[in-house]
């Protein structure tokens, strides 16, 4: 490591921890912490106040979130319950307003079979969450922790969201990344990077969508004719909205789940068809909204059939700006300094920096730690890479809080 004399004290001071920082990813890890498990949000929400407390930031608040709205399998729409957002806010009326954010939800229930992590070796951390994203959120404490032992800190304020909904698209904490997009001046979101230290580049947008569709049930043998099959109507709509995908470029659709029917000699009158959409620009999301308004205009015109079209576009592509190209250039200064060299690769994968980007701010999305295999049950974390990305997150909050390097 070749990072300025001035800062090294406070980058050994992390390497110190190592052990520490080791111990608190494997018992985050198992906290079950999945997306609708609110007990296991309210545990771990706890973990994360009782840590971050030794910040001492000026507030600390439990938001609560507006419930999620979805489409159960018969058609109706229902209210999920979500648990609580955590945010923290220190010297709100410093120069510098930085924002961090990570989630503290996995996709892994409640009643998953992976719940426990183990270590696969010296340096292997398997476990839910280890590395997406709760070995981000040690990164994240240790690099405020540098921060604010250093005699620049009252150069900077910060904000810290740590949001449950996340991997289910943040419809609750959608709001709050918005209104803290614009009180900051950039951005950093803990999502691991890939296991060779690459981070995310240009993101395309998500949009979740479910197609109701209402037809009339008949008796399948007597009546046939009088009946209208809401489960053919709901495969054709899902052949018809997959033809979508490259219509445009980086437009992708998924159609993912049709649930509908019910005893073999009923014509069924409801089915629901469940579909992703993949964006990498403004202009492709626009043209996906008009076809499928176009597409359900069309099936409700067909006589004894009623076509609802619920969710939309939660997350907008995240394209290049030059505000956020100087942060990558500061990035890449950073990780050479530590000898850790930055290289930045697109994806189709979206994150709460899609928000951010949306409403005007530059972030960085995958600060985190080093990892592979998200979403399942080989998750891993890559162990030296807490200390290893603490120390890049710390170095340039370091850099900035001195004045060494601006935004500008």
């Amino acid at each position: 490591m070749n990072a300025s004399a001035t800062y090294q004290p406070y980058l050994e001071a992390i390497a110190a921890q190592e052990q520490h920082l080791i111990h608190l990813t494997h018992t985050w890890s198992g906290i079950n912490s999945g997306s609708y498990h609110l007990e296991g949000l309210a545990r771990m929400r706890q973990a994360l106040e009782d840590n971050f407390l030794w910040l001492h930031a000026d507030t600390t608040e439990r938001i609560d979130l507006a419930p999620l709205k979805t489409v159960d399998a018969q058609g109706e729409v229902k209210d999920v319950p979500l648990g609580q957002a955590l945010r923290l806010r220190k010297r709100p009326d410093a120069p510098l307003q930085i924002f961090l954010g990570g989630h503290y939800d996995t996709v892994f229930a409640a009643d998953h079979p992976f719940q426990k992590p183990v270590f696969l070796d010296g340096r292997t951390l398997n476990g839910p969450g280890a590395a997406d994203l709760k070995g981000g959120l040690v990164v994240m404490l240790k690099a405020l922790e540098a921060l604010e032992s250093s005699p620049w800190k009252d150069k900077v304020g910060w904000e810290v969201l740590l949001n449950p909904d996340e991997e289910i698209g943040s419809p609750g904490s959608a709001p709050l990344l918005a209104e803290a997009a614009k009180r900051n001046q950039l951005g950093l979101v803990y999502e691991p990077a890939l296991a060779d230290g690459t981070l995310a580049g240009e993101r395309k947008g998500s949009g979740n969508f479910h197609v109701v569709v209402k037809g009339r049930a008949a008796h399948a043998g007597r009546e046939h004719a009088m009946g209208r099959n809401a489960v053919v109507a709901a495969a054709e709509l899902a052949v018809l909205v997959s033809r979508l995908t490259g219509a445009m470029p980086g437009i992708t659709v998924n159609p993912s789940r049709l649930d509908g029917g019910g005893p073999l000699n009923v014509v069924p009158d409801r089915a629901v068809l469940r579909f992703n959409v993949r964006v990498a620009a403004p202009e492709e999301q626009a043209f996906v909204e008009d076809e499928l308004a176009k597409l359900v205009a069309v099936f409700n015109q067909r006589e004894g059939y009623v076509v609802e079209l619920h969710g939309g576009f939660g997350r907008p592509p995240k394209t290049m700006t030059p505000e956020w190209k100087r942060l990558q250039v500061l990035i890449e200064e950073c990780g050479k300094m530590l000898g850790q060299p930055v290289q930045w690769q697109a994806t189709g994968g979206c994150c709460d920096g899609n928000n951010l980007a949306a409403h005007g701010l530059p972030n960085i999305d995958t600060i985190g730690v080093r990892g592979g295999n998200i979403h399942s049950a080989q998750e891993f974390v890559l162990l030296d890479s807490l200390v290893e990305r603490a120390q890049l997150s710390a170095l340039l909050l370091l850099r900035l809080a001195s004045g060494e390097v601006s935004l500008a």
